[in-house]
């Protein structure tokens, strides 16, 4: 098989959260339409939360972000998307952005189409799809079998937990299920393991494409440790958390922050730290990483 750079892979997707999603979606927005980002939907905390009180609706946080992130800067359309009340009174906390998705969903038949409107309006070529359009919250059994409900507590757990699921059981989105289906590079990671990273491989109909999917299946792990139970875990057992929801040893490669460059069999190391912020990945290094791996095999 022809060794390939990411550029020439016809459909490139990649699952986690808002933050590490974002960056993800960032470094390898130039391939536009054949990418695609697949987003967690069960934050219940912030302005998110608060939303997800007051009405039935999905986690509309991460999927505002990795819009951000994606977006052309600046611009006045960013400007408001990313816009954050102060003001003391109910707005006080609330995302412009979360309530314009909130608020076009609404209006439209599915979730999805208030996404597009806003990619449209961005300017944005690069696919953004819920994990699933119905809300439903992460769920953790811990080693005693107390249930812990909810992103916000799941993450204050003290060790990582012994199982964990969605309440409601919901559906994924049928157009993530087919990307994932004909994806070439599956990338998962980096974000926070339990809260973003875990949530879309509890969807059967993921997990299931992505057992039988022929795709490079690529891990990115943080930078750094974890202020949560998966900061106590080891690589080796993050991957196996992964391995086990998909339903096989599906992850192909795993790329680690290094100090030098070491291109291994399965595990490799590149520097990756962003010069801007500790906690940040270097796009061009990410993006120089993934080509590395893809062509070493």
């Amino acid at each position: 098989m022809l060794k390939q750079h990411l550029e020439d892979y016809s459909d490139v997707v990649a699952l986690g959260g808002g933050h590490g999603l974002g960056r993800v979606l960032a470094a390898l927005s130039f391939l536009g339409p054949k990418l695609t980002g697949i987003v967690t939907t069960t934050d219940n905390g912030g302005s998110t939360g608060r939303l997800r009180e007051d009405d039935n609706t999905i986690a509309w946080g991460d999927l505002r972000n990795c819009l951000s992130h994606l977006a052309m800067r600046p611009s006045i359309g960013t400007m408001l998307f990313d816009h954050r009340f102060t003001a003391e009174n109910e707005l006080s906390g609330h995302n412009l952005g979360n309530l314009i998705l909130h608020a076009l969903d609404q209006l439209c038949v599915r979730p999805l189409e208030a996404i597009n409107l806003i990619r449209s309006l961005l300017n944005i070529t690069t696919r953004i799809i819920p994990m699933s359009e119905q809300s439903t919250n992460l769920i953790a059994n811990n080693h005693s079998g107390v249930k812990v409900f909810g992103e916000v507590n799941v993450d204050d757990m003290d060790e990582m937990p012994a199982s964990l699921y969605l309440q409601p059981a919901v559906e994924a989105t049928c157009e993530a299920v087919q990307a994932l289906s004909r994806a070439d590079v599956i990338i998962i990671g980096p974000g926070s393991f339990i809260t973003s990273v875990i949530p879309p491989l509890l969807l059967p109909s993921i997990a299931h494409a992505i057992q039988h999917s022929d795709a490079r299946i690529i891990f990115i792990d943080n930078l750094t440790c974890e202020a949560s139970p998966a900061g106590k875990t080891s690589l080796v057992d993050r991957i196996a958390w992964c391995n086990r929801l998909i339903g096989k040893a599906a992850i192909t490669d795993v790329i680690v922050n290094g100090d030098i460059k070491i291109i291994g069999e399965y595990v490799s190391y590149f520097p990756l730290v962003s010069s801007h912020h500790p906690g940040l990945h270097n796009k061009l290094a990410l993006v120089n990483a993934l080509n590395e791996v893809l062509t070493s095999k």
